[in-house]
């Protein structure tokens, strides 16, 4: 692969973009080259449009980690990926050599640099990482759907650390894109799910994915779902509301030796009620990222057509109009999961 002249999205500052041209260089002998299909807008990225996380990426990074390609080029130490390949990203780059490292635990590893913050993204037409963070595609995906396997794979995470069992109940505070993967991992894994959530749009894509619902601004949560389980409780609960309200309620619903699940990133430190830990004996749980069997476990599930793709992506963008695709996402109460359209697939 000679130098090429790409288009990237480069994040400035201010709430801005600026779409430009820059040079994808040949991949070094560990690395892979991948041509660029579609990327996903995180809520990560939210946070760096809206300045909160200027310090660690500055004011000319290329953003994007949930994407979808094909491979372009590999390196002279690269096997088992060949050019042409369907592939995703999994953007987790570990140091190899810290406590965790060693411990096994690579995805939580002290040094971890995240493919698209601490270096640059996939907003761009050409994308270079290291060999070792690319999975391999089936040929007949559709590659919008590809997209979603990086933040399905959190929820895959996230469901596999529960241990979630065959009918277990189960309540997911926040019907964002992570909670409503969540919550369709948890169902394919045989979890009776609610969803609660204030927003009536998210309300009403989480009703039309087949989820019932709690608004908790109208309804008392811990009420509603003690009488939806005789008094029980839930035995699993994913908190990803990223709010105090969503901490109150992932004790408050909680069963007798339940499974809380901390998802979200809470911006300040909750208030937690620590005395429903010893009266009901619960089990707190953090989960973060992903590992290699959870992107697995994505792809396997997006491939058999297991999530509704469709009705999670709520729009799509080309790269040019990537300043519009973010305002407009900042100002839409309805949108979930929205797309970066970079290339195409020749």
């Amino acid at each position: 692969m000679e130098t090429q002249t790409i288009n990237a999205a480069f994040y400035r500052g201010n709430k801005s973009f600026a779409v430009e041209q820059t040079k994808a260089a040949p991949p070094s002998e560990n690395e892979v080259s991948i041509r660029i299909v579609y990327c996903g807008v995180c809520g990560t990225d939210m946070h760096v449009y809206h300045g909160n996380m200027d310090a660690r990426v500055g004011h000319n990074r290329i953003l994007g980690h949930e994407m979808s390609g094909v491979v372009e080029a590999i390196g002279s130490n690269v096997s088992g990926i060949e050019p042409g390949q369907k592939v995703v990203v999994r953007p987790l780059d570990h140091c190899g050599d810290c406590p965790a490292c060693n411990a096994g635990h690579q995805h939580v590893c002290h040094k971890l640099k995240f493919l698209g913050l601490d270096t640059d993204g996939a907003m761009q037409e050409i994308w270079t990482v290291p060999s070792h963070t690319v999975h391999i595609l089936p040929d007949d995906i559709r590659m919008d759907h590809a997209a979603l396997i990086e933040p399905l794979a959190v929820a895959c995470h996230d469901v596999r650390l529960s241990n979630l069992k065959q009918g277990e109940d189960v309540l997911v505070i926040g019907g964002g894109p992570i909670g409503v993967l969540v919550a369709m991992v948890a169902r394919e894994a045989g979890g009776d799910v609610v969803i609660s959530e204030v927003n009536e749009s998210r309300i009403a894509i989480a009703q039309k994915l087949g989820f019932e619902t709690i608004n908790p601004a109208e309804v008392d949560l811990a009420a509603e779902i003690n009488n939806r389980t005789g008094d029980k409780g839930a035995e699993i609960v994913f908190e990803v509301s990223g709010t105090q309200p969503g901490v109150d309620a992932m004790t408050a619903c909680a069963a007798t030796k339940a499974r809380i699940v901390m998802v979200a990133i809470h911006a300040q430190k909750p208030n937690i009620d620590l005395f429903q830990f010893f009266w009901r004996e619960l089990q707190l749980l953090g989960a973060r990222v992903y590992e290699g069997e959870d992107y697995e476990k994505a792809i396997s599930l997006i491939s058999a057509g297991a999530i509704d793709a469709d009705t999670v992506i709520t729009d799509v963008s080309p790269l040019s109009e990537i300043q519009n695709a973010f305002e407009s996402l900042d100002a839409s109460p309805t949108a979930l999961k929205s797309l970066i359209k970079v290339g195409d697939l020749s």
